[in-house]
């Protein structure tokens, strides 16, 4: 059964999710209720012309930080320095990227509506973005939103070769010596190539029940020594 939302930011138990993942339509994308959906372990995911569509997919694809795999390539070009790794340095920038990154399947789903709403996350503190530069340009990052100890990672793109990649081990080697988990949400060959893996969508909300007793980090993180110590 798909439940729709009412002006409440009420979401069903996840357990009640079809077999695909999906558990509600409709609602909004205010800040309120995308903060509750994620502190619930839901999140949105839909395209042009489609209802808002909330996900809570079983199992849930997650990177423990300790578990992060880099290749040895990938490790000569950490080593290198060809990217200049900042944080939420030019957060519009990189969710602009990520709308118009070649998807697999036709058109994006990064709506405007879903840009303009993790703008106003982003604006609260909560919604952050990781750029890689080269030679002085945007040359790739990600974002994604950020609860307690949890980094709900939603999308990246990359203008070059291993851009995307060295801001995301960037990211999850400093959010480990936090003690962060990371939700990848849903599987791809990438990520799993980096060590993510497919864990029980109970034990993910476990995990992330335990993550959000947890201050959130709140504000922009370029402004936080720690993530440039």
């Amino acid at each position: 059964m798909i439940f729709k939302l009412g002006k409440e930011n009420i979401f069903p138990p996840v357990h009640l999710a079809e077999e695909n993942g999906i558990l509600a339509v409709g609602g909004d994308l205010s800040p309120e209720r995308l903060l509750e959906a994620y502190r619930c372990g839901i999140f949105p995911w839909f395209s042009e012309g489609d209802p808002y569509i909330w996900w809570s997919p079983n199992p849930r694809f997650v990177l423990y930080p300790k578990e992060l795999a880099v290749s040895k390539s990938m490790r000569k070009v950490l080593r290198r320095e060809i990217f200049h790794i900042t944080y939420d340095l030019c957060f519009n920038d990189v969710i602009q990227g990520c709308k118009i990154a070649k998807r697999r399947d036709p058109g994006t789903w990064i709506t405007d509506e879903m840009m303009a709403a993790y703008i106003k996350l982003h604006d609260q503190g909560y919604a952050h973005s990781i750029e890689a530069w080269k030679d002085g340009v945007l040359a790739g990052g990600l974002y994604g939103v950020s609860l307690g100890r949890c980094f709900f990672g939603e999308s990246m793109f990359s203008n070059c070769s291993n851009s995307s990649k060295a801001a995301f081990i960037s990211l999850v080697r400093k959010l480990g010596e936090l003690r962060f988990i990371i939700d990848c949400q849903v599987y791809t060959d990438h990520l799993h190539s980096l060590g993510a893996r497919m864990i029980p969508r109970s034990r993910f909300i476990q995990i992330l029940d335990k993550a959000l007793l947890s201050e959130t980090l709140i504000g922009n993180w370029g402004s936080m020594p720690f993530f440039y110590s």
